[in-house]
């Protein structure tokens, strides 16, 4: 599986796993729990709140990995962040087809 590999690459780090999850530690205790299913699922939308020096340099990887990523939800700004709700944005997908996103502020 990519998902788990990108998100401990890019967030965390490897912790035990059990049954049929691949399990990646993130600071302050959370943790993401990967399982390949039976069966397709559709695309999920996962939105992460970042302070801004994680999301520099979760962008930076981005960037350095060529992953295409958008300023928008609809992919009409490729290659661009968004400046919404007094902060960042930007979308890209996990090797899954989810969609990911990183902003810097809270929507509401």
């Amino acid at each position: 599986m990519q998902s788990p590999r990108r998100a401990r690459d890019s967030h965390g780090r490897h912790a035990p796993s059990w049954g049929p999850f691949t399990n990646v530690q993130l600071d302050g205790g959370v943790l993401l729990q990967f399982a390949e299913p039976p069966v397709e699922i559709q695309m999920q939308h996962y939105a992460f709140l970042l302070d801004d020096e994680r999301f520099d340099r979760a962008y930076a990887r981005l960037t350095e990995r060529g992953i295409e990523h958008w300023a928008d939800p609809q992919m009409r700004r490729p290659g661009e962040i968004n400046h919404e709700h007094g902060g960042r944005g930007v979308y890209f997908k996990d090797p899954a087809g989810h969609a990911i996103e990183l902003i810097t502020r809270p929507y509401l």
